[in-house]
């Protein structure tokens, strides 16, 4: 293997490893009640801590997992138009599907709060796991189609 190849492959190792030493999910934070972040700001949420914890460029946030009183997951599924317009027609028969999680929880002061976030197909099944396991809360699906993707 020539030198470049190692040190490429060197790169991409060590990148791998940064990427995975950052605790939690990739998310987007879609809405709710935070003010002074934008919606579709990128988020990561860790559900190993003692706490919920919702970070992103503009704060930092930790639920204590007693006081989150619910938890939804919907999606939404499109077709793929500007892929199949743009690559190929066949791209019509698939489709897109974007996974949301809502939370809902009391803040210290007494206040309902609620957190709507984006989560990646690869990593919805273990953040609602994660999320019934520490909260002891059953998820609410918005729909069978929920359901069905949320359960596996």
């Amino acid at each position: 293997m020539s030198r470049s190849s190692l040190l490429v492959l060197s790169g991409l190792v060590s990148s791998l490893f940064l990427t995975a030493a950052e605790p939690g999910v990739k998310a987007q934070f879609i809405g709710g009640t935070l003010p002074g972040v934008p919606a579709r700001s990128d988020a990561r949420i860790d559900l190993t801590a003692g706490t919920l914890v919702f970070q992103c460029r503009e704060m930092s946030l930790h639920i204590d997992y007693q006081r989150i009183n619910t938890i939804e997951y919907g999606q939404t599924v499109s077709r793929r138009y500007a892929a199949a317009i743009l690559v190929s027609p066949v791209l019509l028969l698939s489709k897109s599907r974007k996974h949301f999680v809502t939370v809902g929880y009391v803040d210290p002061e007494g206040q309902q709060q609620a957190l709507v976030f984006r989560v990646e197909k690869g990593d919805i099944r273990a953040v609602l796991a994660a999320l019934e396991a520490r909260t002891g809360r059953r998820i609410e699906y918005q729909d069978a189609e929920a359901r069905k993707a949320g359960k596996g």
